[in-house]
């Protein structure tokens, strides 16, 4: 950022915190996030020091992403339930401040990238015990239930989670001007296949291996609130087994770091519900068609030239990997046998 717009944002925090003032130290961009920008500022407020990270809008962004506006009332929505995340501090919907809507929280420190969660066993500390943390986190995410003060922009949840997703994956491929066959092919299958809907929750909606933050003793943060809503709880369950998520450890089912087990005890000793693995293994596949679905979106950020970048490219060539996934996970034999019983 230049100084223009550090003296702006320096302002604007001065007045979002009540202090009398605000210097900025350092602000730096921070790898990983991509959909959105995160910036790590280092800055005094009143003499104190602050470590705080910056969550703006990006050039381009994806249709199913929420505001920023919307994604910092999620995050406080989930700090007041308990859930481990960055400690929410202001948002600030004028683009005019610094070039793009933008919320500030408190830095967390910890690793997120996926590949490394998965492979750097000096990471995350007991690895049951994480996969059970992960779970408890969960659970505890979806203790926030209709109606939530401040979350009102949701709206009604709808009563079938399942067609709900499936409208959506359909209208993005319409969007997109895109043909995959084997796409729809896991669309047609969903709809056939679909669980009876569980009473709605707020899900995180990308509850995955990438999207929380470990150091050497376990988890440190939950994060990337972008894509929540109400659904079906065992959506989340869902995306965190999907083997598109587990970054090549398919030894360990949930997200790469500990067996299913681990997880689904975890989540069911704080949530009190019994998880019904079938289900959970429907949005799986589910899980595998709307990555793909994001896959083509992000692709398409790149080739509209809205904002060219080698990373949005190579995401929009995964599509593939992610159909044959869905291919083998519905095929008669596979499902047939897996839930023969």
């Amino acid at each position: 950022m230049d100084q223009q717009t550090v003296e702006a944002l320096q302002s604007w925090m001065s007045k979002a915190v009540s202090a009398g003032a605000v210097s900025i130290d350092d602000i730096r961009p921070l790898p990983g996030g991509s959909i959105q920008e995160n910036w790590r500022i280092k800055c005094r407020i009143d003499d104190a020091p602050g470590d705080l990270v910056l969550r703006k809008d990006a050039p381009a962004t994806i249709e199913s992403s929420r505001s920023r506006k919307e994604e910092f009332a999620l995050l406080r929505a989930a700090y007041g339930a308990g859930v481990l995340v960055p400690r929410p501090v202001a948002e600030c919907s004028d683009p005019d401040v610094i070039g793009a809507p933008f919320f500030l929280m408190h830095w967390v420190g910890g690793v997120g990238l996926g590949p490394r969660v998965v492979k750097d066993m000096t990471l995350g500390g007991d690895r049951l015990r994480l996969g059970e943390q992960l779970g408890r986190e969960l659970a505890k995410i979806h203790s926030v239930t209709v109606p939530q003060a401040g979350l009102d922009f949701l709206g009604p949840p709808d009563p079938d989670p399942a067609a709900a997703m499936i409208r959506q994956l359909r209208a993005t491929l319409d969007r997109l001007g895109v043909s995959r066959p084997a796409l729809e092919w896991g669309l047609r299958w969903a709809e056939l296949n679909a669980p009876r809907g569980a009473g709605a929750t707020l899900v995180h909606h990308d509850y995955r291996t990438g999207n929380y933050m470990i150091d050497q003793h376990g988890l440190t943060a939950i994060l990337d609130w972008e894509f929540a809503g109400w659904g079906d709880p065992a959506s989340d369950l869902g995306w965190f087994c999907a083997e598109c998520w587990r970054f090549g450890r398919n030894d360990l089912e949930a997200g790469g770091v500990a067996p299913r087990e681990a997880f689904y005890g975890g989540y069911e000793a704080v949530s009190g519900r019994r998880v019904d693995d079938a289900t959970v293994r429907y949005w799986e596949v589910m899980a595998h068609l709307r990555w793909a679905a994001i896959a083509l979106e992000q692709g398409e950020r790149h080739l509209s030239g809205r904002e060219p970048s080698l990373e949005l490219a190579l995401t929009g060539r995964i599509a593939p990997e992610l159909e044959l996934a869905a291919l083998r996970a519905t095929s008669p034999l596979t499902w047939s046998s897996r839930h023969a019983g």
